[in-house]
């Protein structure tokens, strides 16, 4: 990075190098780039021990080397072109050190920069176990004993079974069937439904209360009093 902004500054030829000829102005501004820049570097990570702020590194590094990458500047500048070329260390000459010295750094800092890592994260619901289903799914008729199970929901009387086989109708108090889907991953939603946690495709909130929306296009409400328990899992 150094040698290239040294090129580019040699190729333009600030501060009235841009009469000495090139094959004097580009080695002179690589040396004077890659010196400063070198002696920067020190400072730089010895002041990263102390100061974790790079913006404020770059501010006192730049004020800390502007005298040292003076003064190889006007060594520089008698190997070169004494003639042309005689700084010396005015208010004025060390305030364009200060200026090159602080594009140096900060382009510096710029291409040492990494990019934030942004990690996302969702609780994922295992599918239910198998055996932990046993009890209830041998209720169930032959034909959806094995299939998913996408939802349960109280009728009166009775339990509407969801599948993705379809859905029956069992003869069952809606607590019984919580008792036996307790060791499922599944979440009790409102006071007469039960559904499976990896059957959630998303959940549509108002108001504290919300709509569960489930696989094979089912909707499944969310009463205000089992939100929290939806929310803690990841589904905001």
């Amino acid at each position: 990075m150094l040698g290239a902004f040294g090129a580019a500054m040699g190729l333009i030829g600030p501060y009235a190098t841009s009469a000495m000829p090139a094959t004097s102005r580009i080695p002179y501004w690589l040396l004077c780039i890659a010196g400063g820049g070198a002696v920067g570097v020190a400072v730089d990570a010895w002041l990263s021990r102390r100061m974790a702020n790079s913006w404020r590194r770059v501010a006192l590094t730049s004020l800390l080397i502007t005298v040292p990458a003076a003064l190889l500047v006007v060594a520089l500048s008698e190997v070169f072109e004494p003639a042309r070329l005689r700084p010396t260390l005015s208010p004025r000459f060390l305030g364009q050190v200060l200026v090159v010295a602080v594009l140096v750094m900060g382009v510096r800092a710029l291409a040492r920069r990494t990019p934030a890592t942004v990690v996302r994260t969702r609780i994922v619901v295992a599918p239910p176990l198998p055996e932990a289903e046993a009890a209830f799914r041998r209720r169930l008729s032959s034909k959806r004993r094995t299939a998913r199970l996408i939802a349960v929901q109280a009728e009166d009387h009775y339990l509407r079974v969801h599948t993705d086989a379809g859905a029956e109708l069992l003869t069952m108090r809606f607590a019984d069937a919580l008792e036996a889907l307790a060791g499922a991953a599944g979440f009790q939603t409102h006071r007469s439904w039960w559904i499976a946690g990896d059957a959630i495709e998303g959940i549509r909130w108002r108001r504290g209360a919300g709509d569960a929306h489930l696989a094979g296009g089912l909707v499944a409400p969310v009463s205000r009093a089992h939100a929290a328990v939806l929310k803690s899992a990841g589904w905001r």
